[in-house]
């Protein structure tokens, strides 16, 4: 049973738990951080937080703020922030994020995209001192 002050590894409370033994076919949207013990089929959508549990499996496109996996995941995870594969995650499938970190006794097989959004690197490239808005467009017409 999952009690209120249970939280994640970074201290953020976790709103719902799909514990072991269950199973859930369809879109899963929320705001928060959520905990995946048992089988999903479908799509994940979320600026949250997904911690997918050891013994999950999930056949699903996934869309989410930070993914954290120890479990099976077969699809594609874009994430805004971080994609974190525990020892015993297994993916099959795409990643597309700006943060990715794969841990020793992953099984990644699958593709990886990892880049910030163009507005963002802009920016931060102008605030730094870095290449102006016209030598930064410039850059990218060569490419």
């Amino acid at each position: 049973m999952l009690r209120r002050e249970e939280k994640d590894t970074a201290g953020n409370d976790i709103i719902a738990f799909l514990g072991k033994g269950t199973e859930f076919k369809g879109v899963i949207t929320y705001h928060g951080t959520i905990r995946i013990d048992g089988h999903v089929e479908g799509e994940i959508i979320t600026e949250g937080i997904l911690i997918v549990g050891e013994g999950a499996v999930i056949h699903a496109e996934i869309s989410a703020g930070t993914v954290v996996s120890g479990g099976k995941i077969a699809g594609n995870i874009t994430a805004l922030e971080k994609v974190q594969l525990l020892p015993t995650a297994i993916l099959d499938g795409s990643i597309k994020a700006p943060l990715l970190i794969i841990e020793e006794g992953v099984r990644f097989n699958g593709n990886c995209q990892m880049s910030r959004p163009a507005a963002s690197a802009r920016g931060e490239l102008e605030a730094s001192g870095g290449m102006g808005s016209q030598e930064m467009q410039a850059v990218e017409e060569t490419r």
